[in-house]
């Protein structure tokens, strides 16, 4: 009789404290609806590594509101990374199942079908592994972010906490880091080329601008013009 009730007591304790750990990061979600986070769980991870190195490392960031933001590299980042973005309420199943089937012809992870809702759920609360529970973390706040936030604003945050190389964090900081602008004033070739560096940032901040990045800087492109942005 002592164990069951031990083991019910234990029980309860894991259900608190998992419900508990998902109200506050739905608190987390309502405060920055309205109110701009100033940090995300990967940038703490990368500053973290960062200064392993070198402990006066630090981060180059800077909010930028989304009325600053060039409407180019809106179109850019939605075209490269969510073209579905302003229909979806946070999934896109079909692309997850064509990341699936590639990467199953392939034979390892080669291309994932995240949204940008996904993606930014990821970034600002989770950990890089990849894990059953974090997957289903991820599903969980990817809908608080859908049913708290406008589609504008969670652009705005992804646009703000996203990384774009070694150290650099948010369209304002990628913009002066590589063509000495501010995030307003990005061109379209600009922004396209920013957009294809959004999967591997770190390699291409110090590989520069390879042929494969032109190449599909070049495809983006092409299908800024009918990306939705809201």
């Amino acid at each position: 009789m002592f164990f069951y009730r031990w083991l019910l007591r234990l029980l309860l304790l894991l259900v608190g404290t998992a419900f508990g750990y998902q109200l506050w990061i739905f608190g987390h979600v309502v405060h920055w609806n309205s109110h701009n986070p100033s940090s995300s769980s990967v940038m703490r991870g990368r500053l973290e590594l960062l200064q392993r190195e070198n402990p006066q490392a630090t981060l180059r960031a800077e909010w930028t509101p989304y009325e600053r933001i060039s409407p180019q590299l809106k179109r850019a980042v939605i075209a490269a990374e969510d073209g579905k973005f302003a229909k979806h309420w946070g999934f896109d199943f079909q692309a997850i199942q064509k990341a699936y089937q590639k990467n199953l012809e392939n034979g390892r992870s080669v291309a994932g079908g995240s949204t940008i809702s996904q993606q930014l759920a990821k970034n600002l609360f989770l950990s890089g592994k990849k894990t059953l529970w974090r997957k289903l973390q991820e599903a969980l706040i990817t809908l608080m972010l859908e049913n708290v936030m406008s589609k504008r604003r969670i652009l705005e945050i992804y646009l703000n906490v996203i990384e774009w190389g070694e150290g650099v964090f948010g369209a304002e900081a990628a913009a002066r880091h590589y063509y000495g602008v501010s995030a307003a004033s990005v061109t379209a070739e600009q922004a396209a080329r920013l957009a294809a560096m959004l999967p591997h940032p770190s390699f291409y901040d110090r590989n520069g601008e390879t042929s494969g990045l032109l190449k599909k800087a070049r495809t983006i492109l092409g299908r800024m013009p009918s990306a939705q942005v809201p």
